[in-house]
C-alpha cells in the first residue's frame, strides 16, 4: 500500500469509525442497476449571461450590484463557458462513464421575458444540442427545472413570496417539457427549496440576499411546495411517459444532539430544515411538521402578532402537495451538533426561523474540514449515515436519489481528501443500503469546478479542474475523476484503490 493510500485510508477510518460497526476494507459491490452520475447548475458553468437572448436573473443582478459580498467580487457571467464548451462537458461524461448527467435549466434564457410569451430560439438549440450530444454516448440527460436563478424580473414581482409564482412555475415548466419532454425521463421541480427560501429570504446568503426571517422564508416555502406539486400533477397528467420519473431535491445536513439530554433539540432541528419541505410531501399529510405549527403559533402569539406567522395550506393545497415526488431527492455535505440550554434565550434574532426552531447547531473545532480554511464542510459521513437511516424510517422508506454529493478543496488536481470523503461516504451509503434503504443512484457534486456562489471559485468541488486564467475554461482530470471513472467501470467501491494518473483520461468503449 502507497504512503497517500495508507493516508486516505486512515483518515477515512478515523472519519467514519463513529457509525462503522466492523472495519470494512474488502471490496464492497454496489447493487445491480445501481446508477452513478454528476451534476451542475446553469448559472454555475453556463456562462454567456447576457448573449443570444439571455436576460437578466437574481444572480446577475447581485453580482453586479453588490458584488463583494461574493468571495473575490466573483460573477458567473463567463463561469465555466459551457454555453460555447458543450461538447467537452459531454467528453468528460464519456471519459468517466456516467450513466447520467444532472443539469438545470436557465429560466431567463429560455424565457427572456419570464413568460411564455416570448421562447428564446437560441436556448433552445442550445439545450437541445446538449440533450442530444448526451443520448448520442448513452448518457442519461436528468434535468433540474428550477437551480436558484429566479429571472430578476419576476423577483421585482415579490419573487417566491408572491403566490403567483406557482403559475408562473408551472408555465415555465409546461415549456420545458413540451420542448425536450421527448427526450427527457427523470426531472427534478426545484432544488434545495430551503436554500432558496431560508439562504434568499432570510439568511443573506444567496440571491436574491434578503434578510426577512421570520416572514418571507415561510411564505416562500409554501408557495414553492404549492409550485412544485401543481408542476408534479401537470406532468403525471398531461406528459408522463411509461419509465419517466419526477420529483423534488431536498438538501439536509444531519443534526447530531450534543448529548442525550439534546435529542428533542436535534429532532426539532431537523423538523424545521428538513421536514419543513420532506414532511408534506412523504408522510402523506400534506402540511408542515407539528413541532413547526406549534412552536411558530405560540411565539408568534407572544410577540404581539394576530395570527401565527406560518402560512396554512387550504384543503386542496394539502391533497396536491401530499404524495407529490415519485423519489426522495437528497443533497448532503455534512453534521453539526445540536443543543438547547437556557443560552438559547436570546440567541437569535427574534422573530427568526432559527429562534422559531429554538435550538443552537455548531460544528466542533477538532473536526476535520475537507481542506485547511473551509468554514462548513466538515468530513463527517457517519452523519451521512444516521440521515439516510433517519429518512427509511421517518418517510416510509422512500426510493432515495443522492442528487448531489461531494467535497471542496483548494486548487489542483492531487486531490486526495476529495477521493478519500467520496470513499468514506459511499462507504457510509453502502452501509444504509445493506440496511435496507432503498437508495437508486449517486450524485457526484460536481462535474468540474463552478461559481460556488457566495464562495466564488475558492471552493473547487469539480471531478476536472477548470483554468479560469484562460478563455478556453481548460478542463484537467484530478485525482479524483481517476478514482470516480474507476468506480462506475467496476461498480466496486474498493479502500485500497490508488489511481493511475500516469495512464491519460480516455474514453472507453461505448462512451
Amino acid at each position: 500500500m502507497g504512503q497517500i493510500t495508507f493516508l486516505c485510508l486512515l483518515i477515512f477510518t478515523l472519519a467514519y469509525g463513529k457509525s462503522v460497526k466492523t472495519e470494512r476494507h474488502e471490496p464492497r459491490k454496489f447493487p445491480d442497476g445501481f446508477r452513478f452520475g454528476t451534476a451542475t447548475a446553469s448559472y454555475q458553468v453556463e456562462g454567456a449571461w447576457n448573449v443570444d437572448g439571455k436576460s437578466e436573473n437574481i444572480w446577475d443582478r447581485l453580482s453586479h450590484t453588490q458584488p463583494c459580498v461574493i468571495n473575490n467580487c466573483d460573477t458567473g457571467d463567463v463561469a465555466d463557458n459551457s454555453y460555447y464548451n458543450y461538447k467537452r462537458d459531454v467528453e468528460m461524461m464519456r471519459e468517466l462513464g456516467l450513466d447520467f448527467y444532472r443539469f438545470s435549466i436557465s429560466w431567463s434564457r429560455l424565457l427572456p421575458t419570464s413568460f411564455p410569451d416570448h421562447i428564446n430560439r437560441e436556448a433552445v438549440h442550445y439545450y437541445n444540442n446538449l440533450i442530444d450530444e448526451m443520448l448520442k454516448y448513452n448518457i442519461e440527460p436528468m434535468v433540474t427545472l428550477y437551480h436558484w436563478d429566479l429571472p430578476q424580473k419576476l423577483q421585482d414581482l415579490g419573487g417566491w413570496t408572491n403566490p403567483n409564482m406557482v403559475d408562473w412555475f408551472t408555465d415555465y415548466c409546461r415549456n420545458i417539457f413540451e420542448l425536450f419532454g421527448d427526450r427527457v425521463k427523470t426531472w427534478f421541480t426545484i432544488n434545495e427549496p430551503r436554500e432558496v427560501c431560508y439562504q434568499g429570504y432570510a439568511g443573506m446568503s444567496k440571491a436574491p440576499n434578503l434578510n426577512i426571517s421570520g416572514y418571507a422564508e415561510y411564505h416562500c416555502a409554501k408557495n414553492l411546495l404549492v409550485s412544485h406539486a401543481k408542476v408534479y400533477h401537470m406532468y403525471k397528467n398531461e406528459f408522463n411517459k411509461e419509465g419517466d420519473t419526477i420529483g423534488i431535491v431536498l438538501s439536509s445536513r444531519w443534526c447530531e444532539p450534543e448529548s442525550e439530554k439534546h435529542v428533542q433539540a436535534a429532532e426539532d432541528i431537523f423538523q424545521f430544515e428538513l421536514g419543513q419541505y420532506a414532511h408534506p410531501i412523504f408522510s402523506n399529510t400534506g402540511d408542515w411538521p407539528a413541532v413547526m405549527k406549534n412552536n411558530i403559533a405560540s411565539k408568534s402569539a407572544a410577540q404581539g402578532f394576530y395570527r401565527s406567522r406560518l402560512p396554512e395550506f387550504t384543503p386542496d393545497e394539502v391533497e396536491m402537495v401530499k404524495g407529490s415526488s415519485d423519489f426522495f431527492g437528497l443533497n448532503h455535505y455534512t453534521t453539526n451538533l445540536v443543543y438547547r440550554n437556557e443560552s438559547v434565550e436570546g440567541y437569535h434574532a427574534s422573530p427568526s426561523y432559527y429562534d422559531d426552531a429554538n435550538a443552537i447547531l455548531y460544528q466542533p473545532a477538532d473536526w476535520v474540514g475537507s481542506y485547511p480554511g473551509t468554514t462548513w464542510l466538515k468530513v463527517v459521513p457517519w452523519g451521512f449515515h444516521k440521515l439516510l437511516n433517519k429518512i427509511r424510517e421517518e418517510y416510509n422508506n422512500p426510493p432515495v436519489y443522492i442528487t448531489e454529493n461531494g467535497c471542496a478543496t483548494n486548487p489542483g488536481i492531487m486531490d486526495d481528501s476529495r477521493v478519500s470523503y467520496y470513499m468514506s461516504y459511499l462507504a457510509a451509503m453502502l452501509d444504509a443500503i445493506e440496511e435496507g434503504s432503498d437508495v437508486q443512484l449517486y450524485t457526484a457534486w460536481s462535474l468540474m469546478d463552478n461559481f460556488e456562489w457566495y464562495f466564488g471559485y475558492d471552493d473547487r468541488f469539480g471531478l476536472y479542474e477548470v483554468d479560469y486564467s484562460v478563455e478556453e475554461r481548460t478542463r484537467t482530470p484530478r485525482k479524483s475523476a481517476y478514482f470516480y471513472k474507476d468506480l462506475l467501470r467496476t461498480r466496486t467501491l474498493d479502500v485500497h484503490y490508488e489511481p493511475d494518473m500516469s495512464i491519460p483520461m480516455e474514453i472507453d468503449i461505448g462512451h
